[in-house]
């Protein structure tokens, strides 16, 4: 079996952590493992150069969650960090004192910016650094490309809009500040980082995991090619929402929705991805059984509606929400055959 995720951040993290553990023991390699093979496919629009160093923020956090060296209680970052040299970086009056790097972060950040700069590509670099631990799924960014996603504010007069990367936005200002609209800088010259559409379109699913809508899944398959791969692949495309009972699991997607006009609600993000009979990207949508109600205006949408726990409070639970995303696709497969 070839599952294929599209990931961001926490949310993704918990799920692949999830699904690796499910086919550890539904599908075993009698070696610890499993025969399945698992890629990810991580949002990089959070990227940033940031005091000459390059940071992928979704990408650390899928690598360190899977290795298992994750802070669980911030949700990023390593576990046993200090911040002695972000500290020193804020006494010189550099960096982003409202961005805080722990020292084992930085040490990632300058071996990654290091690699980069003797000419290795992000997915090369990335596959390097994953290589340190047996993390057991395949980590791809979604470009080798540069693709910072920025934030339109209002500025100090209407005419004149203020414009912040998405991480001032995100973790500076909390997104309190509305944001009119999000651009993703780079976008139109990035590609598809080698692998990914082969993984899309070899798949025997792909997962739209319950990260971001907007700024996480959304900004991949912005990415030129990666909405028509997902659109085209022969493979059942189920996703789990991210909304439950009217709200984010984590995070703040809620003011990203309310900046492209969509409604906090899992009925509502399905009908922004869209049903794949009706031009969008989705077959089947996981949403949590708070919700059952809404099942009928997505089936109505034209996506195939299942109502199972999401929430994600522990590896196990992840990793039966992670057996409910697999049935569904068993589910559309067999219908479709």
């Amino acid at each position: 079996m070839k599952v294929t995720v599209l990931a961001g951040g926490v949310g993704g993290a918990r799920f692949l952590k999830g699904l690796r553990h499910h086919l550890r023991q539904a599908m075993p390699d009698g070696a610890g493992g499993t025969t399945a093979k698992i890629t990810a496919v991580v949002n990089t629009g959070d990227d940033m150069w940031l005091t000459g160093l390059r940071v992928c923020p979704d990408l650390d956090s899928v690598m360190y969650a899977l290795a298992g060296v994750n802070d669980e209680s911030r949700g990023w970052g390593r576990s046993g960090e200090t911040e002695r040299v972000s500290a020193e970086l804020t006494a010189y009056g550099v960096g982003w004192p409202w961005f805080t790097l722990g020292d084992l972060d930085i040490g990632t950040h300058i071996t990654r910016s290091h690699l980069l700069r003797t000419g290795l590509a992000l997915s090369h670099v990335t596959r390097q650094l994953a290589s340190r631990w047996d993390i057991g799924i395949e980590l791809l960014p979604m470009s080798d490309e540069e693709v910072e996603t920025q934030v339109v504010l209002d500025g100090p007069t209407a005419d004149v809009p203020e414009v912040v990367h998405f991480e001032e936005w995100w973790v500076r200002y909390r997104a309190q500040r509305p944001a009119r609209e999000f651009i993703q800088a780079g976008l139109t010259e990035a590609a598809p980082a080698p692998g990914v559409l082969t993984a899309i379109s070899a798949a025997d699913v792909v997962v739209l995991a319950p990260s971001n809508p907007v700024v996480s899944v959304g900004t991949i398959m912005n990415v030129p090619g990666i909405r028509e791969g997902i659109q085209t692949t022969p493979a059942p495309v189920v996703g789990i929402s991210p909304i439950i009972s009217g709200a984010a699991v984590r995070g703040m997607a809620e003011a990203c929705l309310a900046a492209v006009g969509v409604r906090t609600g899992a009925d509502a993000v399905a009908l922004h991805y869209g049903a794949r009979s009706e031009g969008g990207v989705l077959d089947a949508w996981l949403i949590d059984s708070a919700d059952a109600r809404l099942s009928d205006p997505i089936a109505r949408a034209g996506v195939h509606p299942v109502v199972v726990p999401l929430w994600m409070n522990d590896v196990q639970t992840s990793a039966n929400l992670a057996a409910a995303v697999l049935d569904a696709a068993s589910t559309l497969s067999a219908a479709k055959s």
